[in-house]
């Protein structure tokens, strides 16, 4: 199987965790998006019934709503029972990397709302170790520059994340600087010393958060339980 075909398997596996009646976090990638599908295909012949949707950008809620999908906003729940998400790094402590897609802020605020997570990749999401995947980093645009200067100055060295010949725009109208670190020996440190930076919004690292790893692989999904 290609990834595309990995991430199909992953993302659709993943639907059989989704009851009738709860309310899910619907996540942002590539993976996701099967997800989504499978899930409207669900809601539409009926198989799940009374499902809301809390979505972790505006791409997701666009998608879920197509599919017939009832999305509600975050501040209209009063919990989510699952939130289901993609990752762009899960290491084999179960810490992560997120915002590849440039909805990390979102996504964070989606989990910690949730009740349980569920993450899904594909198995070349799987590393020993952070890092090699550039670490986001949502910063508000108003001296967004000396925050980039700050981090330049530590060594970690950061890049505008682009769209075009413009900075990308999050959701909530932010940029975000990617770090390109190589790897990340203290995760829980790192991510200290990026939320306290007068101007950064939220760090790409999701860490103590996910409680199990749908993986696709070439033998079927697998799952990893991480707590």
């Amino acid at each position: 199987m290609n990834q595309d075909e990995l991430k199909a398997q992953t993302g659709q596996e993943s639907v059989n965790y989704i009851k009738s009646g709860m309310i899910v976090g619907l996540g942002t990638g590539s993976t996701v998006r099967y997800m989504v599908d499978e899930l409207g295909k669900r809601v539409q012949a009926g198989e799940l019934t009374g499902i809301t949707g809390v979505t972790t950008s505006s791409r997701t809620a666009k998608q879920a709503k197509d599919l017939g999908i009832t999305i509600k906003d975050i501040d209209d729940v009063d919990h989510i029972d699952l939130c289901i998400d993609g990752a762009d790094e899960v290491s084999d402590d179960f810490q992560g990397i997120k915002g590849g897609g440039g909805a990390l802020l979102w996504e964070k605020i989606v989990a910690n709302a949730s009740d349980k997570i569920i993450w899904i990749v594909d198995e070349s999401k799987l590393v020993h170790q952070l890092g090699k995947f550039p670490l986001p980093i949502e910063v508000i645009p108003f001296g967004a520059q000396l925050v980039f200067n700050r981090l330049e100055k530590k060594g970690y060295k950061p890049s505008w994340r682009m769209d075009g010949s413009n900075k990308f725009l999050t959701d909530e109208k932010n940029y975000i600087i990617d770090l390109h670190l190589g790897k990340i020996d203290h995760p829980a440190q790192l991510a200290d010393e990026l939320i306290h930076m007068v101007g950064v919004v939220e760090s790409g690292l999701f860490l103590n958060r996910v409680n199990d790893v749908i993986v696709g692989t070439q033998n079927g999904p697998k799952i990893l339980h991480a707590r």
